[in-house]
């Protein structure tokens, strides 16, 4: 069974989300909360396995919520809606430790998907997607410090050559396909691959590994795949 707190200001929008929950077999809606603030406290006490966010809200918005949620570090998952796929607070979010983002308008099954995918410890936004929102928003990002490499950091140096090659396909927001035709590996050594890269860099998901490998330079704005 997935639970789910519902997080919105928007009375009609938590109804919509918790009858499509509470009608799909394997999801139990847990609580509801109209601010960041409540989101915090529900998270902490009922301790669900997928916080659904909005963005834009009175007092404590999303961003800063989803911070705390992960920063208190709960079994609680944070997916967050956006208005729009390349909305002005996405990076902010990814900062923040979001698992993924999913559009307000999105179908229901797309919905149902993602928390399910979130509640498994994946990310939910399609790795193009992950390297639209850095791309997008990469000069409020912090570059690669000058005196800091890949090679400076624990992380990368724990890595084998091989998962290497794979932080910097994730980086470049390949897919696991992508990853197994162009590297020439079945899609079940690949998947192997991430999860022991993921563990390794101590990354909830994929979009933690992209952030990542944007910030030691292992890839770029704009990187030519």
């Amino acid at each position: 069974m997935t639970t789910v707190l519902i997080v919105d200001d928007q009375p009609l929008q938590r109804l919509g989300f918790r009858m499509l929950l509470e009608s799909t077999p394997g999801t139990e809606v847990v609580g509801e909360a109209a601010h960041g603030a409540e989101a915090v406290r529900q998270a902490a006490e009922l301790r669900p396995d997928v916080v659904l966010m909005d963005v834009r809200m009175p007092g404590m918005d999303g961003i800063e919520a989803t911070r705390r949620i992960v920063a208190s570090g709960g079994r609680s998952r944070v997916l967050v809606l956006t208005t729009f796929d390349l909305d002005e607070y996405a990076h902010a979010a990814l900062r923040a430790g979001a698992s993924g983002f999913l559009l307000k308008d999105a179908l229901p099954d797309e919905l149902l998907a993602g928390i399910r995918a979130v509640a498994c410890g994946d990310a939910v936004i399609a790795p193009r997607l992950t390297r639209r929102l850095l791309d997008a928003y990469a000069h409020q990002l912090p570059g690669p410090a000058h005196n800091r490499t890949a090679d400076d950091d624990p992380r990368v140096r724990s890595l084998t050559e091989r998962e290497r090659e794979i932080l910097v396909a994730i980086g470049r927001g390949w897919t696991n396909g992508e990853i197994a035709e162009r590297l020439v590996l079945s899609e079940s050594t690949v998947k192997t691959h991430v999860g022991r890269v993921l563990a390794k860099i101590g990354a909830r998901d994929r979009i933690q590994a992209v952030i990542l490998a944007y910030d030691l330079g292992l890839t770029r704005p704009n990187n030519p795949s």
